[in-house]
């Protein structure tokens, strides 16, 4: 059987039929698979290449970072007493791009606060997204802003430095800026230690910008500030400031300054500045009052120098205490310059003339001594250098080559005049005779302990420094220039200094003056050192007059304070209890509802700063001597308060002597 052919309409062979099915499927599959590598592509790209800055992005959109920052750290006193704390307060700032109405949130934000409109709209109209708006508000503005729920407004913690005791040791501490940053004192110095860090924290917000929940992972664990604590005694620091502002006050002085150092471990106890500084208001006060006088300012001493000129001369056998001087008679023309005394002497021996002051005498020793072994021991006092307290910007004082000193320059450099020193630096020099010619460093820091220092090289041998000591209880104790500064049953030595100050020109010297007394107590084996300088008083200017009752004064409170003050019989009756003395204060006539101070008449006054301490009082005492005659406020009146004055209301108690 034949098979047919199929032909084409033109005769020729049909072609078989194209798979058009497969085809299609083809096609479909490529176009899927362009699509699923353009996708993966896709993912790809923004998974590996755009994820970082999208994940950046969604971040912002969904997370909210803020800040806290740590506590800054504590100043403490010598006994645990707090002199400079922080307390928690809000701060405002804002995130401009996120503020949804500008000119209204200004508004806002500028009656709340009480800043500025122009100020508000200035700082929102910024590029930036952080913008500070006011530090450290109150609570009552606090809360009105969070009321307000303002987008783009925002509050955070910080802290805010306090000052307790107000102005006490407010030079000593300094202060800090709104930023938290030390500026001054203690505050500067220990910036690093005490400055809390700062912790960042994350907190999540949904679509509608509401913060949901806070993320502690990222915060430090500790970011609070180291503490600080100083040598000083809050008490003795309340007596020193109170002594001083009397005498700056009472002669008219421009400002004063007032050391107290416990000479056995060189523990400064009081270190006071007169004008006061508060440093919770520092920016109000004047720069001159915020200056930390005792390292910073430098000034001619006087005859505070004189102790150590017979000092080394003693030691270099020059002089013995009987020698005698020739005094001029007051007045001793030297190289055509005069030199004067304040009373006219002729001879005197070498301890009366330390005991009368007399400038000329001490010229002559000085002169018998020689510029180079003054100069040497001068230095080794630890004049022209720092204290070694590490405080910022101190001064090193002036002290001239010998090589500079002519004779007459010799001569003044004796008696303190033609030497620049710091208070600090004097009362390093005065703890080498009050430690037996050994110098001991100074200290106003125990926490972080100080750098152990190698041991110091002897200046002076005992019996050179106890020579010297007998001479200043002489200017104390017998008729000298500082008996203002007896104190009746303690043994006191000390030295006065009156010195011209250098005229305004730079050439010569002016009409003002510097007073300035230094105490030992007692006299003949130093517990305590203490030193009082007024700058300008007027119309007295003698350091006898001004200062040594100031150092009694300190010298009285602190000796009672650490229970070294001698009682005194005030009658043969035996000594009153508190308890008592309260009984008689409500029994009266002057006494009202609720009353309570004793009557401290007729008491030892060692007794009576008892009393008053327990109380946080540290009261005025005026007049001289060791029993209580007649005290303010009277017997069973109210209390004053503890860190009022005589002049406010404080507590004032008048002394005369004991009977027997």
């Amino acid at each position: 059987m034949t098979k047919r052919v199929q032909r084409s309409r033109g005769g020729a062979p049909a072609r078989p039929k194209t798979d058009l099915g497969k085809l299609k499927l083809l096609l479909v599959g490529l176009i899927f698979a362009a699509i699923w590598v353009a996708l993966w592509g896709r993912a790809a790209y923004v998974q590996l290449y755009l994820g970082p800055e999208l994940k950046k992005g969604a971040e912002k959109q969904s997370l909210a970072t803020g800040f806290e920052l740590g506590e800054r750290g504590r100043i403490y006193d010598r006994n645990g007493s707090i002199l400079a704390t922080s307390v928690e307060s809000k701060s405002v700032y804002v995130s401009p791009i996120k503020v949804d109405n500008a000119a209204q949130t200004a508004q806002i934000l500028a009656q709340i606060l009480d800043v500025p409109k122009k100020s508000v709209e200035h700082d929102l109209a910024s590029k930036k997204g952080f913008v500070w708006i006011k530090r450290q508000i109150g609570d009552r503005e606090a809360q009105a802003l969070e009321a307000e729920k303002l987008p783009g407004v925002f509050l955070t913690n910080e802290y805010r430095r306090m000052f307790p005791n107000h102005h006490s040791a407010g030079q000593v501490l300094g202060f800090v800026g709104v930023d938290g940053l030390g500026l001054e004192g203690m505050e500067k110095r220990f910036e690093t230690r005490m400055a809390g860090r700062q912790a960042k924290y994350v907190v999540q917000r949904d679509a509608t910008g509401r913060r949901l929940y806070l993320d502690d992972q990222g915060r430090e664990m500790d970011i609070r500030g180291a503490d600080v604590k100083l040598t000083l005694d809050t008490v003795i620091q309340d007596a020193a400031e109170q002594s001083l502002a009397e005498a700056v006050t009472k002669y008219n002085g421009r400002s004063g300054m007032a050391i107290v150092v416990k000479v056995d471990t060189g523990e400064i106890l009081a270190l006071a500045h007169f004008p006061f500084l508060n440093p919770n208001a520092a920016s109000l006060s004047r720069p001159s009052a915020r200056r930390f006088r005792a390292a910073l300012d430098m000034f001619e001493p006087g005859s505070i120098m004189k102790p150590f000129v017979f000092a080394a001369a003693l030691e270099q056998k020059v002089i013995d205490q009987s020698k005698i001087f020739d005094c001029e008679n007051g007045k001793w023309v030297l190289r055509g310059k005069t030199i004067r005394d304040t009373h006219p002497y002729r001879w005197l021996s070498a301890n009366r003339i330390l005991r009368y002051s007399s400038n000329i005498g001490t010229a002559k020793i000085g002169l018998a001594l020689g510029a180079q072994p003054y100069y040497s021991a001068l230095r080794k006092l630890g004049f022209g250098e720092r204290s070694g307290l590490d405080i910022p910007s101190e001064s090193a004082g002036l002290l001239r080559q010998p090589k500079e000193w002519g004779e007459f320059d010799l001569a003044t450099i004796s008696f303190g005049q033609g030497i620049g020193v710091t208070g600090l630096q004097m009362a390093r020099a005065y703890m080498v005779l009050a430690n037996k010619g050994v110098p001991k460093p100074l200290k106003l820091v125990l926490d972080p302990a100080p750098t152990p220092q190698p041991p110091a090289n002897r200046v002076f041998s005992e019996q050179t420094v106890e020579t010297v000591l007998s001479m200043m209880r002489e200017v104390v104790e017998e008729d000298g220039t500082g008996k203002l500064a007896r104190i009746p049953g303690v043994l006191g030595a000390g030295k006065t200094g009156t010195a011209q100050k250098a005229a305004a020109t730079g050439k010569g010297y002016g009409e003002g003056n510097v007073a300035s007394f230094v105490g030992l107590y007692p006299g003949d084996k130093p517990e305590y050192l203490i030193m009082v300088i007024v700058d300008e008083p007027s119309p007295v200017a003698f350091g006898g007059i001004v200062c040594a009752p100031a150092v009694r004064d300190i010298a009285i409170k602190t000796l009672s304070y650490y229970n070294r003050l001698p009682e005194a019989k005030a009658s043969t009756q035996p000594e009153p209890s508190e308890s008592s003395m309260q009984a008689k204060a409500t029994r009266a006539p002057s006494a009202t509802a609720g009353a309570n101070v004793p009557d401290l008449t007729g008491l030892p006054v060692r007794r009576a700063l008892e009393v008053l301490g327990k109380r946080g009082i540290v009261p005025e005492i005026k007049g001289s001597g060791m029993v209580i005659s007649r005290q303010k406020p009277l017997p069973g009146e109210a209390w004053p308060e503890a860190k009022s004055t005589s002049k406010d209301g404080g507590f004032v108690l008048w002394l005369q002597e004991g009977t027997k």
